[in-house]
């Protein structure tokens, strides 16, 4: 039982990780549109039926969000989303 529990832990570590990896990465590509990249990837797999990687990259927002210093607006996220939705429902 241990070891199960051990091995969950130690998976969700590694997720928790690749997340704060992936938004360090996006943050020192370009600090002002990082949010906007992980919820512009986040509505890709949300459109593509892809539910691990849309929890991954809402996650990716969220670490973004927390160490970023940039303004994030709302609005912006609404027109990232509604464009990937026409842009899913086109293919």
């Amino acid at each position: 039982m241990f070891s199960i529990f051990s091995k969950w832990l130690e998976r969700r570590r590694e997720l928790r990780r690749l997340c704060r990896d992936d938004a360090r990465q996006l943050v020192e590509r370009d600090p002002l549109t990082a949010y906007y990249d992980a919820q512009r990837a986040a509505a890709r797999a949300r459109f593509a039926g892809d539910g691990g990687a849309f929890l991954h990259w809402a996650r990716v927002a969220a670490e973004v969000a927390r160490i970023s210093q940039a303004p994030m607006n709302f609005e912006i996220v609404e027109s990232i989303v509604d464009e990937e939705e026409r842009r899913a429902k086109l293919s």
